[in-house]
Order: structure tokens, then sequence, then C-alpha cells
């Protein structure tokens, strides 16, 4: 899959231990509730985009 946008990058999490397991948990749930395994991808805007973003 490709997601062409630059209007998010990918949260950087490295050292938020916390958020991460929040995520995973998560993905546990969903997976419980559906039967599928599903992975969750943090986004953070980009706030600069968002900005010149037209109209």
């Amino acid at each position: 899959m490709e997601i062409k946008t630059d209007q998010y990058t990918i949260a950087p999490l490295n050292g938020h231990e916390q958020a991460v397991d929040v995520i995973q948990q998560a993905e546990d749930a969903i997976a419980e509730l559906t039967g599928q395994r599903v992975t969750l991808i943090a986004y953070e805007r980009n706030e600069e985009a968002e900005a010149n973003k037209p109209g």
C-alpha cells in the first residue's frame, strides 16, 4: 500500500513506549473483535503543509 500525502508524516514514537503499548493493545482489541489482525500506524499532522494547502 502506498499513501501519498504531505499533510501527514509518521509520528516519531521512539522513547514513548507507553504510547506504542496503547497502539498495540488497540490492535489486539480490534483483532479480537473482527477476527483479523490489523496494524495501526501513528501519523502526525504536517502543520506547514496544512498551512500551505490551497483552498
